[in-house]
């Protein structure tokens, strides 16, 4: 997959040297297969408007912003200002800082604070696991008719089939959720930790 994908650049390579540097946490940055699929989702559905739940160190905002027009906007909430600062740098060293709005704080907080109006093109959910379904409910409203929510980690190593009632529980849950919400469409791809593809009806 790698091998034969979109290589990612000198900024993304670089990121991801530092993450690792924060030790065992680095798991949980998205691979590189997936930063390279929602540069190119981004790209193809002409989003520019984005919003990301979950920032971590940066680099699937680093992704998404990489496919957003000169004049395209991704707002990415997080609550570490250790981790994020490390993203602001490579955002800076890529040249997409200029699209990319961090807010620091609970990110319901912040979801609730926006505007009704559903004019969110993309959106990406990555933070814990427990909210999952409360970001869902908050981002669904804003997005545009066609709109899309990419959402991570949806098998939880296995749980969700080995140990649905103990471990994977809440994700579980979460993705009945989904499976179950008429105004939406979804598919799961099997993309690093399993990523589900949410796209609202027109």
């Amino acid at each position: 997959m790698v091998e034969n994908s979109v290589p990612v650049d000198e900024s993304q390579r670089n990121l991801i040297q530092r993450t690792a540097g924060v030790g065992e946490r680095s798991r949980m940055q998205i691979g590189t297969p997936q930063g390279s699929f929602f540069t190119f989702l981004t790209q193809s559905m002409q989003a520019r408007n984005a919003i990301e739940v979950g920032t971590f160190t940066g680099y699937s905002a680093l992704c998404i912003a990489k496919g957003l027009p000169v004049d395209g906007h991704l707002l990415t909430c997080d609550v570490s200002e250790e981790w994020t600062s490390l993203g602001r740098e490579a955002w800076k060293e890529a040249g997409v800082d200029d699209k990319i709005e961090l807010r620091l704080g609970p990110a319901l907080e912040t979801l609730r604070s926006l505007p009704a109006d559903p004019v969110v093109d993309l959106a990406f959910i990555d933070a814990d696991k427990q909210s999952y379904i409360a970001y869902y409910e908050e981002l669904v409203p804003r997005m545009r008719p066609g709109g899309v929510i990419l959402v991570d980690n949806v098998f939880w190593f296995g749980t969700v089939v080995d140990d649905r009632d103990g471990e994977g529980a809440t994700m579980h849950a979460f993705n009945a959720h989904v499976a179950a919400d008429k105004r939406v469409e979804a598919v799961i791809l099997s993309i690093g930790d399993g990523l589900t593809m949410v796209r609202k009806r027109t």
